[in-house]
């Protein structure tokens, strides 16, 4: 991990998601992985409309935008704030030669830039794999969430992931968190208590870990009514590529008030 004191910002998850050991793992799963079972399911339960408008937020190299289109979707949208993982997307589906996916490098904080996302209003909208949780500090994650809030219809379902903080598992780590943030002996470069940043085989990984209180109060102010949440081994036995790939994470599903 870098030796530096900087409070992590966007700009550092940026240039964390463009360096090249996370662009071919992204790129591998878009590739090899494709949508979990998990995933099809609650996009079959609250997506059902196969002519649906959809956005893919945070979209990396393709994985979720590409497993619709196979699943039937054909009004596709995905952006992500990393260059690289826009272009490895994009060479995905030039090389199976899909039609009907439109991939954008996009800011979720700050989508009216992206005045091609401004035509007209989504149906549906997913961030999934912890996407939004790896957007730094609270606010900014609220403003991608009134964003995404903008360019959706009334009713509109938004899917997305986040790892569990009261995963009971981790109840002690927490505690042990909790008593350094007292203390003031926390990551100098941590943006707020439920955040971590942790080198790996992949490179660098910013992730915020919510408890459900903070999910549900980012919800209701951003305009969003929550409508269903589950863990992810409740919803289905993934097949061990899956497991492999992610810790097990909790879905939300919410509408647009």
């Amino acid at each position: 991990m870098p030796e530096t004191s900087a409070k992590i910002t966007g700009a550092t998850v940026r240039a964390d998601f463009n360096a090249i050991n996370a662009v071919l793992h992204y790129a591998r799963a878009a590739h090899f992985l494709g949508l979990w079972e998990s995933e099809r399911r609650l996009i079959e339960r609250f997506l059902p409309d196969k002519s649906a408008r959809l956005l893919d937020a945070g979209c990396g190299a393709g994985r979720v935008a590409v497993g619709l289109w196979h699943q039937g979707y054909r009004n596709l949208t995905a952006f992500d704030f990393a260059a690289e993982m826009v272009d490895q997307a994009r060479n995905l589906v030039a090389e199976q030669g899909l039609t009907d996916i439109t991939f954008l490098q996009a800011d979720a904080t700050q989508l009216n830039a992206c005045h091609l996302l401004d035509d007209k209003l989504f149906d549906g909208v997913l961030f999934l794999f912890n996407g939004l949780m790896q957007i730094p500090g609270r606010e900014n994650r609220r403003a991608a969430l009134r964003e995404l809030h903008r360019v959706c219809r009334p009713g509109a379902p938004f899917l997305f992931t986040t790892h569990d903080r009261e995963d009971p598992l981790e109840k002690k780590a927490w505690a042990e968190e909790a008593a350094r943030w007292a203390r003031g002996e926390q990551n100098p470069r941590l943006v707020e208590f439920g955040d971590r940043y942790f080198a790996h085989e992949h490179g660098l990984t910013f992730m915020h870990l919510p408890d459900k209180q903070e999910v549900l109060e980012d919800l209701t102010v951003t305009g969003w009514r929550f409508a269903h949440t589950a863990l992810r081994d409740e919803l289905a036995a993934e097949r061990l590529a899956v497991r492999e790939f992610s810790d097990n994470c909790r879905f939300w599903i919410a509408r647009k008030s």
